[in-house]
């Protein structure tokens, strides 16, 4: 999980808050500081502010939270803000701390202050997982289910559960074995990014090697869904090294006929639409995904 922090102090503004009438009357200054944390990996590889919290608009929408509607306790304000933050999926976790130097408090004093912290509820995530080459003396649908055992043993991911193993033709790249393939659900709170580099490490456990473009390889794991459509909750991203949803979920049979066998009520987004999976597979070919085994992969439940 991502150790980096963004620390944002001092954000000053007036504001309504209090349960005394005098306080929603005539209103007084509030400060709130902000820290985020935020993998930072990405944008200190890209230099791209798309790649992290742009701290300028965050201290505009603290601004307006506390000016805006008034609340009797600053920790409702503090929750309300922390709670902003943390609809930016690749904030992990908040702590905001609000002041209120000019507080009705009968004793001299420097400040008072309520700190909140929060951490991102768990999100829904589905990842595709395949392999067609052997490893160790052992072939792909042994490696599935130990990848399987992996991902569940994976900090920051719960409920784990796998489809059935399907066997499938090759689609695109160079001639290869037939694949073994299965889709994964689990609920994660690690962000996008994060969870995307930690499938990435899985995957280098078992000696996959990207030479090839859609060759065959002993491991593969892709990151289809993060959220749930459904909700409108689901991460959207083009940037290079995070596309989601899934660019080709939608037109591939071994991802979607494994994806219904564990979840027949499955949406993906589609553009500006959110269809059921059901419905794309209906317009793919799935004569290539033939299920191996009505078991899925022995992997143990978190």
């Amino acid at each position: 999980m991502s150790a980096d922090w963004i620390a944002l102090r001092g954000v000053r503004a007036t504001g309504f808050h209090g349960v005394f009438e005098h306080e929603k009357r005539d209103g007084q200054e509030f400060v709130v500081d902000v820290d985020l944390s935020i993998d930072l990996a990405p944008a200190g590889s890209s230099d791209d502010l798309v790649d992290t919290v742009d701290y300028g608009g965050l201290a505009l929408a603290v601004v307006a939270r506390i000016e805006g509607e008034p609340f009797d306790l600053i920790e409702r304000l503090a929750s309300v803000i922390a709670d902003d933050v943390l609809r930016d999926a690749r904030v992990s976790e908040v702590r905001v701390t609000v002041h209120k130097p000019q507080a009705p408090v009968p004793v001299p004093f420097g400040d008072v202050a309520v700190i909140v912290a929060r951490a991102r509820p768990p999100v829904a995530v589905v990842i595709a997982v395949g392999a067609n080459l052997p490893r160790g003396g052992s072939g792909p649908a042994a490696t599935l289910a130990a990848a399987v055992d992996v991902i569940t043993e994976t900090p920051g991911l719960a409920e784990v559960r796998s489809s059935a193993l399907f066997d499938t033709d090759p689609v695109g790249g160079p001639d290869q074995p037939t694949y073994v393939n299965a889709v994964v659900t689990a609920t994660t709170t690690r962000p996008p990014h994060d969870l995307l580099r930690a499938l990435h490490d899985i995957e280098s456990r078992f000696d996959r090697t990207r030479e090839v473009r859609w060759g065959a390889r002993t491991l593969d794991l892709d990151l289809i869904q993060y959220g749930d459509p459904a909700a409108g909750t689901d991460v959207v991203s083009d940037r290079p090294h995070l596309t989601l949803p899934h660019p080709r979920a939608h037109e591939r049979a071994f991802v979607l006929v494994p994806w219904l066998d564990i979840d027949p009520a499955a949406r993906l987004r589609r553009g500006e639409a959110v269809v059921a999976v059901a419905d794309l597979a209906a317009t793919v070919d799935g004569s290539g995904v033939r299920r191996v085994s009505d078991q899925p992969p022995p992997a143990r439940e978190s």
